[in-house]
């Protein structure tokens, strides 16, 4: 029987989360919850800082208003006797001071470093005249740069006013940010790399229990003798975790799939030594049917209807002589009986099995295409022309005559050995390709009396066994057969693995005995 095929696990893409590691997921929506708080403490911290800096700058600029605007300051220099802003005391580097009166800016400037005026320009005094809140600070962007300015009506009649950098503050909070983008980011890039230790760590016994069941579904569970000794470790199989119920849960399911693979092997062992004891016992009085009736066909006269009688019992007991014979060869390779080793040439084998059939069934095509160096290995030299004889026959059998049969011997790519039989037959149903080496398989069209296409298991009077001995014999040589098969094309080809190799001692045929179409 072949070992179970495992179902590949899905591709992984970063497309497609659902094909994501659990712990891949994990972490990354740890580090998105995290790289929202993040966001939303800064986006809190920026608020909180812009508020309490606007509050503070619009106090200072207050106080700066006041000073502008003192009644009681003598006019120095000021314009028609009234005090000039710019020339007020404590006003900082900076600060904007403008007097607005009748719809023109008479005065106005910025408070240089060095105590001296710079000029408002025409677009400054534009954004200054556009003003109509007054008492109220508003942000406004002039050629000095961005500045928090209030309006103040004055005594006099006029309107004053008064304007604080905003470059200080934007400063700060400019600060602010990238102080708490650097922080984050190291503060995300160690939590992440701590969290993946911790995750991996926490996740570490779902990938023990993984590896447990991916080991039991690797088993050959299908056929023989299985050793089911494989268990979650105590550790992960503690009922009082989440992952200890699992694994104890999967424990549970070994012990009951141990006891009912025990039972199923016991139930086996008692079939094939059934099949096996009763293939012996019925040897000897098939053997004696076959004598008695050979006999009588040689000794009594018998009419037409009496010997077509006796021909037909004589075939019945030829048939299931072989059928015998097949159940004790596959009984001995169930039981793994030691082969008698040799080394077997496969081009002289071959060509001996295909002339052999070329005298059976002339009215087939049978070709040959062997390597130009003889290709021998290392195996039981019956049960190899065994298999050969058993796909010969079974293309000859399930053909239709005029069809052509090529066997042909290689050295496979992996430095092994491979054989083919390929015919142009009218190819295997394909809902009957994958149970073609089931034992008594047989195509639905050979039980209605018909010969089925190539391969199709057995027509009347075949007992379904071949393939499955050919199957059986392989395996016992550390190969494997493969069939494939569609409508003009069905190929068998047998695999012998690298290390069955060997050098023939014996010459191949000549040309001349090799058979041809």
């Amino acid at each position: 029987m072949s070992s179970p095929r495992a179902t590949p696990a899905p591709a992984r893409s970063w497309l497609k989360p659902d094909t994501w590691h659990l712990r891949t997921r994990l972490i990354l929506l740890a580090m998105a919850l995290l790289v929202a708080i993040c966001g939303a403490v800064g986006l809190f911290s920026y608020a909180s800082m812009d508020s309490f800096l606007t509050g503070q700058l619009d106090q200072q600029l207050s106080q700066a208003a006041k000073r502008s605007n003192d009644p009681g300051r003598p006019p120095l220099g000021g314009f028609n006797g009234r005090p000039d802003p710019l020339d007020s005391r404590g006003q900082s580097v900076g600060t904007l001071n403008a007097r607005i009166l009748d719809g023109q800016i008479p005065s106005g400037g910025f408070l240089d470093s060095d105590t001296t005026r710079l000029a408002l320009d025409a677009e400054d005094k534009q954004t200054l005249l556009a003003l109509t809140q007054y008492g109220l600070p508003v942000n406004r962007s002039l050629s000095n740069g961005d500045y928090r300015i209030v309006a103040v009506q004055t005594g006099y009649g006029d309107v004053l006013v008064t304007g604080l950098p905003l470059a200080a503050k934007e400063s700060t909070l400019a600060s602010l940010v990238w102080t708490f983008v650097f922080v984050s980011l190291g503060g995300l890039a160690l939590i992440g790399l701590a969290g993946t230790v911790l995750i991996r760590r926490t996740m570490k016994p779902l990938e023990q229990l993984s590896e447990v069941a991916t080991r039991v579904a690797r088993l050959p569970l299908d056929a023989g003798e299985v050793a089911l000794a494989v268990r979650v470790p105590p550790s992960n199989s503690n009922p009082g975790t989440e992952v200890g119920s699992v694994g104890h849960a999967l424990n549970l399911m070994l012990d009951n799939v141990a006891n009912a693979l025990e039972a199923r092997q016991r139930s086996e062992t008692k079939v094939r030594q059934f099949v096996a004891d009763a293939s012996h016992e019925l040897r000897t009085p098939l053997t004696a049917i076959r004598g008695y009736t050979e006999l009588m066909r040689m000794t009594e006269d018998f009419t037409p209807d009496g010997r077509k009688s006796l021909a037909r019992v004589q075939s019945q007991s030829e048939r299931m002589t072989t059928l015998v014979e097949d159940l004790l060869l596959l009984a001995r390779l169930d039981e793994g009986q030691p082969l008698k080793l040799s080394e077997v040439d496969l081009t002289q084998l071959v060509i001996e099995t295909v002339s052999d059939e070329k005298v059976i069934a002339p009215d087939h095509h049978w070709r040959l295409e062997l390597p130009d160096e003889p290709l021998a290995v290392t195996g039981d030299g019956s049960q190899l022309r065994q298999v050969l004889v058993n796909l010969l026959s079974n293309a000859r059998k399930h053909t239709p005559p005029g069809t052509t049969v090529v066997t042909a011997v290689t050295k496979s790519a992996n430095g092994g050995a491979a054989v083919t039989v390929t015919d142009d037959g009218g190819g295997i149903p394909a809902e009957f390709v994958d149970h073609v080496f089931s034992r008594f398989a047989r195509a639905d069209a050979a039980r209605k009396g018909t010969a089925p296409a190539s391969g199709a298991g057995a027509s009347e009077g075949t007992s379904g066994l071949g393939l499955s001995i050919v199957q059986s014999i392989m395996e016992a040589h550390g190969g494997s057969v493969e069939v494939t098969s569609r409508a003009g094309r069905t190929e068998f080809a047998l695999l012998f693995p690298a290390g069955a190799l060997a050098r023939p001692t014996d010459t191949r045929a000549q040309q001349g005995d090799t058979p041809s179409s």
